[in-house]
């Protein structure tokens, strides 16, 4: 078993996902630590929210082209000759989940990260396209309408999963079809105070002033 390429993958995914873009991005910019602004999250939400629309726009574009760019590098990785072989589709889907973990476990942060929202987009759009584009599309609705950005991103993230299996793809490895329902699930499980805010009428919209204690 070639173990020593798996070992190689899931690490540079996991490094490559762990980059703290919007901690990075506002501790430069700002000389602030995004940690200790709004809800504390590292990512592009909190980043606008916190004062950096700019930086919220970067934030969340970076977070996502590390995950596309984890997958496309672990296909590179994982076809050197130096290595043993293992299946394209294995070593694609490997570097997603370990991109998506590195984000929401950052190893620079104290294994304290995002919600995994943008790097999910950037894993799907290089495995899934289509069903990437179907999530995007029902956020894109959903936040518009509602302006609550994580009922968005929960919505998303339940519609990947039954979409990647409906529109036309290729035929998928075990390994890669787990992936696309772990990781949705995972980003959903991330939003789990978001979900209880949503339920008592408390969570923020976007755009909106931060209330007190949420």
């Amino acid at each position: 078993m070639p173990v020593l390429t798996y070992a190689l993958v899931s690490l540079a995914a996991y490094l490559l996902g762990s980059i703290p873009t919007g901690y990075i991005l506002v501790r430069v910019f700002l000389k602030e630590d995004i940690r200790s602004k709004g809800s504390g999250n590292i990512g592009a939400t909190n980043v606008i929210r916190s004062g950096g629309k700019k930086l919220g726009a970067a934030t969340f574009l970076i977070d996502a082209l590390k995950g596309f760019v984890a997958v496309a590098v672990a296909a590179k990785l994982a076809a050197l000759p130096q290595l043993q072989p293992i299946p394209h589709q294995d070593a694609e889907a490997l570097a997603a989940l370990f991109a998506i973990l590195g984000h929401v476990y950052t190893v620079w942060l104290g294994f304290k990260g995002g919600k995994g929202v943008a790097t999910a987009l950037g894993v799907f759009i290089a495995l899934a396209p289509w069903a990437a584009l179907v999530g995007l599309g029902v956020f894109l609705v959903a936040v518009i309408l509602t302006r609550y950005v994580s009922l968005g991103s929960i919505l998303a993230a339940l519609v990947f999963p039954p979409a990647a299996l409906l529109l036309p793809h290729a035929p998928r490895t075990p390994l890669l079809t787990g992936v696309i329902f772990f990781v949705p699930l995972l980003v959903i499980l991330k939003h789990h105070q978001n979900i209880a805010r949503l339920l008592k009428g408390t969570e923020n919209k976007f755009g909106s002033k931060k209330k007190a204690g949420a």
